[in-house]
């Protein structure tokens, strides 16, 4: 079977051009241009998905195939090439008969030719088949022209559905370029406007709880990096400028007794002219009583001191990814249920940010599991906001499940966060301890989310961390008062 790439190559046609042609007016079509204006940290994420789109056209350039009657022209035409002219002239009309029979659009002009030229020459021979290969030429440019046209409306159809993804979701979830790439990236999957309208709902209900999205940035960027100098570090020289006061010409401040000659007052200078005075003038001169004027003003001086090299060691924090478990008991239902869903978002949006994971786990008779940044995160978290909190709470199973995650090489660096109204029984003995070693011993670190004020302390005593976020009606009521 004859395929496009094929003929390509054999009528030396460059597909590539046409390729280049069709991505630049696919980047230059309206749609593009004003979503680009609207979102612009979204167009790098865009315009680094071109290598994919350009690898896609060229397969399916290589596996589409010819139209038959196209085929059996481009065989004649090669079978015509081997002939010489003597034979060309014998198979003349079985070469225009199949020209007829395949519709070719250069068999009108290859009638011409011969009824035009009584005698069939060497130069005519050559003229036929360089006219022949020209209309294959032509033909295949067009295939490849209508094929690529179909490709990018498919493809910018794709792209359109994308973009109002995208474009839905950019306020919610983006935070600067490398979230907006992995958003984009998260976009290819098949999802119903009304999917995601699910994750909008929820940004509008975080966006009116400021503070549970502050929470959730303080808590993601909660470790930082910090240099620690060296306890045999040596010294370095460090330079720095003081500011103190002194007598430069800036400002005039009053009237002082000294021996600057250069702001002597003038009856001073009176009295080094009069010949009885003149050794009275230089007597005040030394002994600095002379009455000048007294300037008030600030000079910069450097000062040189040492202090250790602190730079030579950096005790790394890594940012790992979230490991968070919510509870979905009933007495999370309610507002708690969206305090919970909407923190997760915010955690996911901190986690798009900063290139981390972002793991869900529902706990309440079973634990369920879900991953909002992976390659089907969107997707996912319509699935977890979709979920509903009407079961019992088994905080102890998901203890277990973070612990049994922990010991994975992939998550040895993970924060372990538990959203929950911590109104539950206490922990076994075994829980406890095994998250007791992990903290020591592998620098895990456990926050609690509080969402009541009821929680048993007895629980939440394991948790490095403790945010609290009462949702309360006396809490909420005075978080409205003070926005």
């Amino acid at each position: 079977m004859l395929t496009l790439d094929t003929l390509n190559v054999m009528l030396a046609v460059s597909e590539e051009g046409l390729i280049e042609e069709m991505i630049l007016a696919l980047l230059a079509s309206p749609q593009l241009a004003v979503f680009f204006e609207k979102f612009p940290r979204l167009k790098n994420a865009i315009s680094e998905d071109i290598p994919r789109w350009r690898e896609g056209l060229r397969r399916r350039l290589k596996e589409v195939p010819v139209p038959q009657e196209l085929s059996e022209e481009v065989a004649c035409f090669q079978r015509a090439q081997a002939l010489s002219t003597t034979q060309f002239i014998v198979q003349l009309p079985q070469i225009l008969a199949l020209l007829h029979q395949v519709h070719s659009p250069f068999a009108a002009q290859a009638q011409q030719l011969v009824d035009d030229n009584a005698t069939f020459t060497a130069a005519m021979h050559t003229l036929f088949l360089q006219r022949w290969r020209l209309s294959l030429v032509v033909q295949a440019t067009t295939l490849n022209q209508q094929l690529l046209e179909e490709e990018r409306e498919q493809l910018l159809s794709e792209v359109q559905e994308r973009m109002t993804l995208s474009g839905q979701l950019e306020p919610i979830l983006v935070e600067n370029e490398n979230a907006a790439g992995r958003l984009w990236d998260m976009s290819a999957g098949q999802l119903r406007r009304g999917d995601w309208q699910l994750i909008v709902k929820y940004g509008d209900f975080l966006s009116q709880q400021p503070e549970l999205m502050k929470l959730a940035e303080q808590l993601g960027r909660s470790r930082e990096a910090k240099s620690v100098p060296k306890k045999d570090a040596p010294m370095e020289t460090f330079r720095t400028l003081v500011r103190e006061p002194a007598t430069v010409p800036e400002q005039v401040d009053g009237l002082q007794r000294s021996d600057d000659i250069l702001r002597l007052l003038p009856p001073e200078l009176a009295t080094l002219g009069i010949t009885e005075l003149e050794y009275e003038f230089y007597r005040r001169l030394v002994e600095k009583q002379l009455l000048t004027y007294r300037l008030h003003g600030d000079a910069w001086r450097e000062k040189i001191s040492e202090r250790p090299v602190v730079h030579q060691d950096v005790d790394e924090q890594p940012r790992g990814p979230f490991i968070v478990c919510v509870d979905t008991s009933g007495s999370m239902g309610g507002f708690n249920e969206q305090c919970a869903k909407a923190f997760c978002l915010a955690l996911m949006r901190v986690a798009l940010a900063d290139n981390r994971r972002c793991f869900i786990m529902l706990f309440s008779s079973e634990v369920v599991r879900y991953e909002l940044t992976g390659p089907h995160g969107i997707e996912q978290a319509i699935r977890f906001l979709s979920q509903r909190f009407r079961g019992g709470t088994d905080i102890a199973s998901c203890f277990r499940a973070i612990i049994e995650r922990l010991q994975s090489p992939e998550w040895h660096d993970a924060d372990a966060v538990v959203i929950s109204d911590f109104i539950a029984q206490r922990l076994p003995d075994d829980v406890v301890s095994k998250v007791g070693e992990l903290q020591r011993h592998h620098q895990h670190r456990f926050h609690a989310v509080a969402m009541s004020a009821h929680g048993k302390p007895g629980i939440m005593r394991i948790f490095d961390h403790i945010w609290r976020f009462d949702t309360g009606l006396r809490s909420r009521l005075i978080r409205r008062w003070q926005r």
